[in-house]
């Protein structure tokens, strides 16, 4: 199946990667997160992935870069944890278009592999965009690879980000460092 794998990261891509071709998929990557913030960590990560993707021989569309404004139109006034969905909202819906295009005949996101994201909100959130732009979503249980791809991801050298990616999450990590 041609799959495409949203990713926010290079760490988070490597086990999606070599989980779906385990299964006989063909993959490639959707580089789309205007939440990242600041630019420079926006940079550090794209950068990161590119790394990742040459060591896995993998495709990668780098959608609109530093469209930061897509984010924050999303999530006005959402500042607290409600921000959350909104922002996997804005990002999977990017990758459905993407994949409805290309045709691709599915879509999933790397998101699915942390231990810090909704995984049931995410889910649902893939299924109803599916349905709307006829294109399947995996809803793939990424999470047992976590600390595999990690491993992976450090072995190689790549970059490993701190937060979340958006200037609130960035904000709340620093205001748990503090207390």
């Amino acid at each position: 199946m041609k799959i495409l794998l949203h990713i926010c990261c290079g760490p988070c891509a490597l086990y999606c990667v070599k989980s779906l071709r385990e299964k006989g998929n063909e993959v490639e990557g959707l580089f789309y997160n205007p939440n990242i913030h600041p630019v420079s960590e926006y940079m550090a990560r794209r950068d990161a992935l590119k790394v990742a993707a040459e060591a896995v021989n993998l495709d990668v569309h780098y959608h609109r870069e530093l469209q930061f404004e897509d984010f924050f139109r999303k999530v006005a006034l959402h500042e607290d944890s409600s921000r959350c969905p909104l922002c996997w909202e804005l990002r999977l819906k990017q990758t459905a278009e993407f994949a409805q295009r290309n045709d691709f005949e599915a879509f999933t996101t790397t998101l699915l592999i942390s231990p810090y994201q909704d995984q049931k909100k995410i889910n649902e959130m893939g299924s109803e965009l599916a349905e709307k732009y006829s294109v399947k979503f995996l809803s793939e249980n990424f999470r047992r690879g976590f600390n595999e791809s990690h491993k992976m991801s450090k072995e190689m050298g790549l970059y490993h980000q701190k937060y979340c990616g958006c200037v609130y999450s960035e904000r709340e990590r620093q205001a748990r460092l503090k207390s």
